[in-house]
């Protein structure tokens, strides 16, 4: 596998809603020609109704304001913002509107999981965070756990690109014609930044394992260590095994997993893994403090990887992703402190011997989940094979 690297991009780490949204609603209400936004949840609280009114506010001024928004994850959306965010002259388009709540069909698993925004062609944000509260669970008084990147620089041209191109598909699909965007997108930004930067997407046509393909190139590559933060980790078997590679060649690994479960089926499944992984050495870590939605890892302090793909089949067989991939010390480093002060802060780890004291009767409930999940995508059209 290529990667398409870009040198000279300025990039800001944002942690949680508390970083991520002042810093999207300043570069909407800075916009000044179009703004591109996709989303997998975009929730009508206190946090929704502040993007909202924010692209509102753009669309009024006569800026182009395009927001695609996934039909599953979107349900809500569709009865309770759509009609406004229209009335203003936002472009809405729902991505695989879901009408149906008990069907497994291969077209119903293929969401639009990407978290993308470009504004005016000179600013993206590439992440894991959804238009949403990260206080949306009121039991719970910690924030959410997750993470998004500010971007500026050359690697705007391809997120641009991309943003572009599924609205168009999505246009099509949903008015049955053909449609081109009126307009040229905007020249490849000058460097202004001293980072190198990929995006990989995940698609169903001619990007099917990129995503998977990138953590795999980085893992091989890992000499001293990897700090790995997945909300849904139920990786499969070409991923396991270069983990357990790594680990036998004396990388040091530690897997930061969701502790608290809003699935607790694939909870259930990621737990049956808990085995064969401590055996090999890697150290796992379960985020108690919060729900952790993050989906990042680092790799010897210079390799990172921010975006919105869990290392689960729903994400890496059949959802749209889209991961930004990073080459530099310093927001390696960055991103690693981030990680490891979560880990303080709300981490339990999983220690073996206490591990593999656990009862017969845990172990069967986490493999009965295993063979679930696996089944679920079976039923989808996915084989052994993935």
């Amino acid at each position: 596998m290529s990667i398409a690297w870009h040198p000279g991009n300025a990039l800001t780490l944002l942690e949680n809603g508390a970083e991520f949204f002042p810093a999207l609603t300043a570069a909407i209400d800075a916009a000044h020609s179009e703004i591109y936004l996709e989303t997998y949840i975009f929730a009508s609280d206190e946090t929704g109704q502040e993007v909202s009114q924010a692209l509102q506010r753009a669309a009024r001024r006569g800026v182009t304001v395009r927001l695609l928004v996934d039909g599953f994850g979107g349900r809500e959306f569709v009865d309770e913002m759509m009609d406004a965010l229209s009335a203003a002259g936002v472009h809405v388009l729902i991505y695989r509107r879901e009408v149906s709540t008990l069907s497994l069909r291969r077209r119903r698993l293929r969401r639009l999981h990407r978290k993308l925004a470009v504004v005016d062609g000179r600013i993206a944000f590439v992440g894991g965070i959804n238009i949403v509260s990260d206080f949306e669970d009121p039991k719970i008084a910690a924030p959410r756990q997750d993470y998004a990147v500010r971007l500026e620089g050359p690697l705007l041209a391809p997120i641009h690109a991309t943003v572009r191109r599924v609205w168009e598909l999505v246009a099509w699909a949903s008015f049955r014609r053909r449609l081109r965007l009126v307009g040229k997108p905007p020249a490849c930004p000058l460097p202004c930044g001293d980072v190198d930067a990929a995006l990989v997407i995940r698609d169903n046509i001619r990007h099917r394992h990129d995503i998977e393909n990138a953590y795999l190139l980085g893992i091989a590559g890992a000499r001293r260590d990897i700090l790995l933060a997945n909300a849904y980790f139920l990786p499969g078997r070409r991923f396991r095994q270069a983990l357990l590679d790594a680990a036998r060649r004396g990388v040091r690994i530690t897997l930061l997993i969701q502790g608290l479960a809003d699935h607790p089926l694939q909870q259930r499944a990621t737990r049956a893994l808990y085995g064969q992984l401590l055996d090999a050495g890697i150290r796992i870590v379960e985020y108690h403090r919060s729900y952790l939605h993050a989906k990042v890892a680092v790799i010897d302090d210079h390799w990172a990887t921010v975006g919105s793909s869990n290392i689960d089949p729903f994400s890496l067989l059949l959802a749209r992703e889209a991961n930004l991939l990073v080459r530099h010390p310093g927001f390696a480093t960055t991103l690693r402190g981030r990680l490891e002060q979560a880990i303080a802060a709300g981490g339990q780890e999983i220690h073996p011997a206490r591990w593999q004291r656990g009862s017969t009767l845990q172990r069967l409930i986490n493999w009965t989940a295993y063979g679930l999940v696996r089944l679920m995508i079976g039923i989808a059209g996915y084989g052994n094979r993935h």
